[in-house]
């Protein structure tokens, strides 16, 4: 494996979060040694720094949203680029904070939905309501990057309770680290960020966290490895090589004896540089949304290996695809289902998995908000397990039908015809290795 290298000095970026982890556990573990691999490892200031230097060629790859390689295949945004990725590096891992007082209007506005969980939006709605017409600014509220995982899942669970989040509220993106910040100083009254910047801003006492990523979407995507896709044709066994190392490191990420140690790496100065304390909090297993509430158990916070969390499906890919024309950011025609496969790349996954003997799926798309519970994926005469898979308006995406799923919606900024959209997607019909709802 290590004699066939086409490259073996690699720089990857990373932004300061928890979810940096499986790119730090490589390299302090070892594992990017054991494939031939020397990596240094670049803490970038933003997202828009991780997508330009992977662009340009100045970092080989780098720890991105889920969505970032489908917007710069798409040409959305101020970088066109033709991405690749074959590799996720986790589930979860997100949470939606609020300001003290905004929490306390949400309280005072609607206290019976402020006791249920998970929770709605609908004490938010009503704030937004009373601001109006006491003739008050529009709240603010933080994410990470236009095209996150923040963005759609913050404005998801808005719309699920009627909140237009461009019309409603002001949305702003500010770097995860600085986002505790704001909040203090009163900039912006929530966000939506990974941690360990929810879990700072309670333990602080600055702030509450409503809803976490887990409760939006269990167990959906969170952060990709992404390259170019000349990198991927130039570099085929290195990349390999790399998906390889990174396998091993989820693995080991994902055994709960090893997370303290994982705490201690990546709480670096060097890393994500945060007190110990907090980023212990949501990486063994339990969450806390309130400074004078006692954690709460959340095992599946963060998920780093199991329920085949590295595999890159195609109908993740589809639906953030969806959210983009859902949310105005697609104005044009798109194959979807053509970018979702050219961006989303199952089948390198499979050639580093089963170079480590690994099972994995056979197939490249599942329904999406079908499964409340755990249920197994088979394979064969084995079968994989598989988490929980809810949305929390209780749809299911159908990856055979994104524009259907589109229509389900009243609350968006589709600023493309459907029709138009439906000539070019022949979609209508089940997608061929959709997994079958029975399973």
């Amino acid at each position: 494996m290590t004699d066939n290298l086409e490259k073996s000095e690699l720089s990857l970026g990373f932004i300061p979060l928890t979810d940096c982890a499986p790119l730090v556990v490589a390299k302090e573990k070892g594992y990017f040694d054991k494939y031939g691999l020397k990596v240094t490892l670049s803490k970038e200031t933003s997202w828009a720094n991780i997508r330009d230097k992977v662009a340009l060629g100045i970092l080989d790859g780098a720890q991105m949203l889920a969505g970032m390689p489908l917007a710069m295949s798409l040409g959305i945004g101020p970088m066109t680029k033709s991405m690749v990725t074959a590799f996720s590096m986790d589930l979860n891992g997100n949470a939606i904070t609020v300001s003290n007082a905004l929490f306390a209007r949400m309280q005072q506005a609607d206290p019976q939905v402020m006791t249920q969980r998970p929770l709605s939006a609908r004490a938010l709605k009503k704030v937004i309501e009373n601001n109006r017409k006491a003739g008050g600014e529009p709240l603010t509220f933080a994410m990470v990057f236009p095209y996150s995982t923040h963005n759609y899942e913050l404005r998801y669970w808005m719309a699920a309770a009627g909140i237009d989040p461009d019309e409603d509220i002001r949305l702003v993106v500010v770097s995860p680290p600085q986002m505790v910040g704001q909040l203090e100083k009163g900039t912006i009254d929530g966000y939506c960020v990974g941690e360990p910047w929810n879990a700072q801003a309670v333990q602080a006492g600055l702030g509450h966290t409503l809803i976490t990523k887990y409760e939006i979407w269990n167990n959906s995507p969170e952060k990709v490895l992404g390259v170019t896709q000349e990198w991927a044709e130039q570099y085929p066994n290195t990349h390999r090589a790399l998906l390889m190392a990174l396998l091993e490191a989820s693995r080991w990420l994902d055994e709960l004896q090893n997370r303290l140690e994982a705490v201690a790496m990546i709480s670096r100065s060097i890393y994500v540089n945060a007190p110990e304390y907090v980023v212990r909090m949501s990486m063994t297993g339990t969450f806390q949304y309130a400074a004078n509430e006692m954690p709460r158990a959340l095992p599946d916070f963060n998920v780093f290996y199991r329920y085949a969390a590295n595999f890159p499906w195609r109908s993740h890919a589809l639906w953030f695809i969806s959210q983009m024309v859902r949310w105005g950011q697609i104005d044009k025609a798109v194959d979807m289902r053509a970018i979702a496969e050219e961006v989303y790349r199952p089948d390198i996954y499979r050639e580093a998995a089963a170079a480590l003997e690994l099972l994995c799926p056979s197939i490249d798309y599942k329904l999406e908000g079908h499964h409340d519970n755990s249920w197994k994926l088979h394979e064969g005469r084995e079968s994989l397990l598989m988490g929980p898979d809810r949305f929390l308006d209780g749809r299911t995406f159908d990856p055979s039908g994104p524009l259907e799923y589109l229509r389900g919606f009243d609350v968006h900024h589709l600023s493309i015809d459907l029709g138009e959209l439906a000539q070019l997607n022949r979609l209508t019909n089940a997608a061929d290795n959709a997994a079958n709802p029975s399973v």
